[in-house]
């Protein structure tokens, strides 16, 4: 059976409740989009999404360059006051 996939609607409609569940498992140690995916049990390119919103909204940054797979490692951004 193939598999089901969300619109992308469907996808932001669920940003809100994941960034704070992406933002828990940030602060345990930066993550590549995979190790997040498995982390949530949620499809890459969902948590793609999600943290393109927390990209926008500078929530998150990319640490460093890609891995070998082509993947960036993301890190909570720091907040200065």
């Amino acid at each position: 059976m193939p598999e089901m996939t969300r619109n992308r609607r469907e996808v932001l409609r669920d940003a809100y409740p994941m960034r704070d569940r992406i933002e828990t498992l940030l602060r345990e140690r930066p993550q590549t989009v995979p190790e997040l995916a498995g982390a949530l049990q949620a499809p890459s390119h969902e948590v793609f999404l999600w943290l393109a919103a927390m990209l926008r909204y500078n929530v998150v940054e990319p640490k460093g360059k890609a891995n070998s797979d082509g993947y960036f490692t993301y890190m909570l951004k720091e907040v200065h006051s």
